[in-house]
């Protein structure tokens, strides 16, 4: 079970940071951050430091960094969505969830949000939140490698939670 445990935050770090990253593009295309200082530009401002010790591991950083730019540029959706990816890796559910409201109140439910959503809720151990809300990103972006990895990630964990060993 460990094993399980231990592969499934692995995978993780990795498709929420990947998650983040196809987040970043389409908001940087759809010109929802206007302000440069929150863009990431700047090697030093915060959305980019969240992002560099968020990529690094260093979730309390990251999770620090991430805050200061929500409360800079409280509209900056991609903030909001590492910020709560920082507290699902701090296991802060209860504000994980208010970030992604707070995206979700920017953006809409978004492909990207709903797939950090159910990435979320399987962390918790709730698969079948976790699975409306994969099946929910699925359904606005069937073509989503990144959904569908959760997706496959999911089924997996789900029978190790049961016990059932997978052939």
């Amino acid at each position: 079970m460990r094993v399980g445990v231990a592969r499934l935050l692995s995978v993780a770090a990795c498709a929420l940071w990947l998650a983040g990253c196809e987040s970043t593009a389409q908001l940087e295309a759809t010109g929802s951050l206007a302000n440069a200082e929150v863009l990431g530009e700047d090697p030093k401002d915060d959305l980019s430091l969240g992002k560099k010790h968020y990529k690094e591991q260093n979730y309390g950083l990251a999770e620090k960094h991430f805050r200061r730019a929500v409360e800079a540029q409280p509209r900056a959706a991609e903030a909001w969505v590492g910020l709560a990816a920082s507290y699902d890796r701090l296991r802060r559910f209860d504000l994980a969830d208010r970030a992604y409201s707070q995206a979700t109140a920017i953006l809409g439910p978004t492909p990207e949000i709903l797939n950090n959503e159910g990435f979320s809720f399987m962390l918790r151990g709730d698969f079948k939140t976790a699975r409306k809300k994969l099946l929910a990103a699925k359904a606005k972006d069937p073509n989503s490698v990144f959904i569908q990895n959760n997706l496959t990630l999911l089924e997996e964990v789900s029978v190790e939670a049961k016990g059932i060993k997978s052939p």
